[in-house]
């Protein structure tokens, strides 16, 4: 087999100028990176595997590959890592491929190895049959011979710099290719969005068809939910951010603490380090003090039988110390000498043991976990600079109607001003996502056609409001349908009854759709309680609803058979315990009642009236809304 002969190289130590400046091989591609759908087809063909690299080193090694460095300054592109690959090549030929190509042929070495064979070739390069039939090379993927090595140092030290100009002196054959597409280098970031595409597994209809008695037109809310949940798919695309960049994202991968915290058994006080054998069981013992540690500069004194250390807290315990005496416990003592009465402390006590917080190889932060300003201070206290995150979600929104004037337009008679367009902004930045405000769409077919297929092809995910209610003209159902998977629900709720729900696609590119109702609490209520966990889920995160538990201090009345959310305010009662109240009319058109709340009262659907003193559930709107 030719493979054993062929050692690859990754080339990734460019700067990435037309990609802002960052690594193009560790953009996120389709669940993982570039640099890793490389690695994946380049592994199978040859022996060896390096990647090429000048930054993110530590990064590029996590992906089980040796990283070479540029050994030529002066930043001769390419033909530097090349150069270098050369010099570390351990078999006869080297196989060179971008890191910004995933699609490359998988029998790519296989045919150069046996067109340089059969030309007794010094280098066999690949090349495509573009438009017009001309033929394009490619010349950053080829194989050398590693004994050519000479020829290239001598064309880079005498100033050349073109990749396919090194091999001039050389026998090079060209080896044609028929699928363009396989040597496709993406080189912005608006070509790696275009290639996203996930995998679709199932209809909308199958995924309902698995809910008993399914009817669109009477689905309870506990339905509906799970339909979303199993239908809508993560988006898996992870980005290594700064440690300070990384709060409010959601965590792509397990943290694993590559240290012990503690790293060492350490005091959890200031006093004194004494071992425990040592203490009195009864009256008084007398220590000597032989040494004092600081935090941060341990000591290598060893007491012995009725001796100790003065320390500080977060001072290394010296060998044979396993417990502190706070200094305030201390009988008597100074930075000579120390006494203790009988039973001021245990033996052990104010040890703190090394890992004992987080021990090496453990878990310090799961996959999934949105990251609070604690968890930064965590991370820090690992050594971590970067972290990985999964991408931003992107989320474009705009309302329908006629009716609708944008803030600054005058107000016609019978109009109303646009208010969803910025509840929604306001709930989607809490949520952390990349939002496109597209305005207001008129109600025209063509219009809302145009404005879905431009959502689609650039976001992941589809809010509307309006449009979707029993009276709303034929033509939203067919536009939708006529896009994608789209169903029409009404869901057994108050406010909120009318809900869109399913997949539109337009150019190859698709995005999931949520249709509110256009009353101003039925969007916000529609979007806590359906678009929220699957906007969510599309991120990776775990961040589920906190409903809680208050009692209500008045009688609600409530029909079962529907899920019921009114709005409510919360506040300690008379016993100290949390007590709720309704904020009076719950209209689904009346936004101040939500603005003047604090917790949504949720009424689920299997319950009736409740009385003065019930517990209800409560959603606390407090980092939410």
């Amino acid at each position: 087999m030719h493979t054993g002969l062929i050692s690859g190289l990754v080339l990734a130590g460019g700067r990435g100028s037309r990609m802002g400046n960052v690594d193009k091989g560790l953009q996120p591609f389709r669940s993982s990176t570039m640099v890793e759908h490389v690695l994946a087809r380049l592994r199978p063909q040859v022996g060896p595997l390096a990647i090429s690299a000048n930054r993110n080193l530590e990064t590029y090694r996590a992906f089980g590959a040796p990283v070479l460095t540029d050994e030529m300054a002066d930043f001769p592109g390419p033909l530097a890592g090349l150069e270098t690959g050369l010099r570390h090549c351990a078999t006869p030929y080297l196989l060179t491929v971008p890191c910004d190509s995933p699609f490359l042929p998988s029998d790519l070495a296989a045919r150069l190895f046996a067109a340089l064979q059969e030309q007794n070739a010094d280098v066999a390069y690949a090349a495509t049959h573009e438009a017009g039939l001309r033929v394009q090379p490619h010349p950053v993927f080829c194989l050398v011979r590693a004994d050519r090595l000479p020829a290239l140092s001598r064309y880079l030290a005498e100033g050349g710099r073109r990749v396919e100009g090194w091999y001039g002196e050389l026998k090079a054959v060209e080896v044609v290719f028929d699928d363009a597409d396989a040597f496709r280098n993406i080189n912005t970031l608006d070509e790696l969005r275009g290639l996203e595409q996930p995998a679709f597994p199932a209809s909308l209809a199958q995924v309902a068809s698995c809910i008993n008695g399914y009817d669109p037109d009477a689905l309870p809310v506990r339905d509906a939910q799970r339909i979303i949940r199993e239908f809508v798919q993560p988006v898996r695309a992870i980005e290594m951010v700064a440690l300070r960049a990384s709060l409010g994202r959601v965590l792509a991968r397990d943290l694993v603490s590559p240290i012990n915290v503690p790293a060492h058994d350490n005091s959890a006080m200031d006093g004194y380090a004494l071992r425990g054998a040592d203490l009195p069981q009864a009256g008084v013992a007398g220590f000597k003090v032989v040494d004092i540690v600081y935090a941060g500069k341990p000591s290598a004194v060893v007491p012995g039988p009725g001796e100790c250390v003065r320390i500080t807290t977060g001072g290394v315990m010296p060998a044979g110390c396993d417990s502190v005496l706070p200094q305030e416990f201390a009988d008597s003592g100074d930075d000579v000498a120390m006494t203790v009465r009988a039973g001021a402390i245990r033996a052990g006590d104010n040890r703190r043991r090394a890992g004992e917080d987080l021990k090496i190889g453990s878990a310090a932060l799961k996959a999934g976990r949105i990251i609070r300003p604690a968890d930064l201070g965590l991370c820090a206290s690992l050594g971590f600079a970067e972290i990985p995150v999964q991408r931003r979600l992107r989320v474009a929104f705009f309302s329908t109607g006629d009716e609708l004037r944008s803030i600054g337009e005058p107000l016609a008679e019978g109009c109303v001003y646009d208010s969803n367009r910025y509840t929604i902004y306001g709930m989607l930045t809490r949520l952390g996502c990349e939002i496109i405000d597209m305005g207001v769409v008129p109600d025209s077919p063509q219009a809302l056609e145009d404005a879905l297929r431009t959502a689609c092809e650039n976001a992941d995910a589809i809010i509307t409001s309006g449009g979707v209610s029993v009276g709303a003209a034929d033509y939203t159902k067919q536009v939708m349908a006529q896009l994608g998977d789209v169903t029409f629900w009404k869901v057994g709720m108050r406010p909120g009854r009318p809900l869109a729900f399913g997949r539109v696609a337009s150019n190859g590119r698709s995005a999931f759709l949520f249709g509110l109702p256009g009353n101003p609490v039925a969007v916000m209520v529609s979007f806590y309680f359906f678009a929220r966990d699957a906007l969510l889920q599309m991120m990776g995160a775990n961040a589920p609803l906190p409903l809680l538990q208050a009692r209500s201090s008045e009688a609600i009345r409530k029909k079962p058979g529907r899920t019921e959310y009114q709005r409510g305010i919360v506040a300690r009662g008379p016993n100290g315990a949390p007590e709720v109240r309704l904020t009076g009319a719950q209209g689904s058109g009346i936004l101040r009642s939500m603005s003047e709340a604090n917790c949504m009262v949720v009424l689920h659907d299997e319950q009736g009236n409740v009385a003065a003193g019930d517990m209800v559930d409560i959603l606390p709107f407090e980092g939410l809304f």
